[in-house]
């Protein structure tokens, strides 16, 4: 029996263990808003100490966690040194949007069925949580590697951006890896990814009963105008191709509208916020350059016709400039292990292409440090249900990840 045979025994005989252990990680709830994602660290260090494993807590000061919008990140390293060599870091988020309704499962109840997980963080992305952690134990049982090290980065700000996540543990020397993986899915090898850029548009107009309406100034019809300029929008991007496979076009969607005081209130301001999907190919500041002058000129368009008292303006504000992630000539050896050893374990050629996400590892890649994006997951987003109702994991695919990433660790630290 050869050591990668030995790698995948290893997980069977564990592999119980582990999915209780991701199991406690989706029970413990992390939605952010209103991210309040210590404690959920703080299990999680007590559950790797269990297994021998050290998580050092890194506390983010309170009053940038505030200022983010979030009530409380710890995030967590757990540094495992072999020898010296290439250390290589794997990253999983903790942090999830809230669960919303149409649930069939406890989304926190880490239910299992027929073979399938189901919670919220279940596939996106705590079961990386648990596939790294088990593929390191894997690792030091059977290859037992006496060269570099391995890094398990367990962070709690991708929903917001990763800035207090990776790119505050990055930005304050707290750890700099030669290679970097992340949470992904296990049919392919994600080598580059979309960038995101997000916007909080403010639209005033003037508040009035809405028995004299012409006393006021109607911020929705003016948000309507704006919305209407910005969809428009979509068909233009349908003709930018991105060269690279796995990513089509640049996209732009509004997820959230506010405004209104009542029913019979003429509204005074409304406020959305915006999201425009970025290929690696786009230069972030003209994309952003754009969107304003679409703005501006809707908002033009519409006073033009109204008397200047009737006026509205607009306050546009940026939340996240998450630039998109291109891949680094370092991320070959990544790349060929994982497609190597996910050919063998999963039974089917395993691609590298792009993917339309955003995610953390661009955090990495921007400091110079090659990354890809590999994980336990199903072939596409829509099939995890990841931010819909019923997230799931199927479990087959959580074990056989964990042996692709075992082996793949093996590899590199020989």
């Amino acid at each position: 029996m050869n050591t990668y045979q030995r790698i995948d025994q290893w997980i069977d005989q564990h592999f119980d263990e582990q999915v209780k252990f991701l199991q406690e990680l989706v029970r413990v709830p992390t939605d952010t808003p209103p991210g309040n994602n210590t404690p959920h660290a703080i299990r999680t260090a007590e559950l790797l100490h269990h297994m021998g494993m050290h998580a050092e807590q890194f506390e983010i000061p309170q009053t940038l966690v505030e200022s983010h919008g979030l009530t409380s990140i710890t995030n967590l390293i757990v540094r495992r040194r072999y020898g010296e060599g290439r250390v290589v870091a794997l990253n999983a988020h903790g942090d999830v949007v809230p669960p919303g309704e149409g649930w069939t499962h406890d989304p926190y109840g880490a239910e299992i069925e027929d073979g399938t997980l189901y919670g919220r963080a279940s596939a996106v992305s705590k079961c990386d949580f648990s596939t790294y952690t088990f593929a390191v134990r894997a690792l030091e049982a059977v290859a037992k590697p006496s060269k570099g090290s391995v890094e398990l980065h367990f962070t709690y700000d991708e929903e917001f951006g990763g800035e207090l996540g990776p790119g505050w543990l990055l930005a304050n020397g707290h750890t700099r890896p030669d290679l970097m993986m992340a949470a992904g899915f296990s049919y392919q090898v994600v080598t580059a990814h979309n960038g995101c850029l997000q916007m909080e548009v403010t639209v005033h107009g003037r508040m009035a009963h809405a028995a004299i309406p012409d006393s006021g100034v109607d911020a929705l019809q003016a948000a309507v105008v704006l919305l209407n300029a910005l969809y428009a929008q979509n068909t233009l991007y349908k003709s930018i191709h991105s060269q690279v496979e796995g990513i089509t076009h640049p996209y732009l969607n509004v997820g959230l509208i506010q405004g209104g005081t009542n029913t019979n209130v003429i509204p005074g301001k409304v406020m959305f916020k915006l999201d425009r999907r970025m290929i690696p190919e786009e230069n972030p500041a003209d994309v952003e350059a754009q969107i304003r002058e679409v703005l501006a000129n809707a908002v033009r368009d519409h006073n033009a016709k109204r008397d200047p008292q009737d006026a509205v303006h607009i306050d546009i504000k940026r939340i996240l400039m998450a630039n998109a992630m291109k891949p680094l000539a370092g991320n070959q050896a990544l790349v060929d292990a994982l497609q190597k050893h996910g050919g063998e374990v999963f039974g089917e050629p395993i691609p590298a292409l792009g993917t339309p996400l955003y995610t953390d590892v661009r955090l990495y890649v921007e400091r110079g440090i090659p990354g890809v994006i590999y994980g336990a997951g199903p072939r596409t987003v829509l099939e995890s249900h990841a931010k819909r109702a019923d997230e799931r994991i199927v479990l087959e695919d959580l074990r056989r990840a964990t042996k692709v990433v075992a082996r793949s660790l093996s590899d590199l630290l020989a």
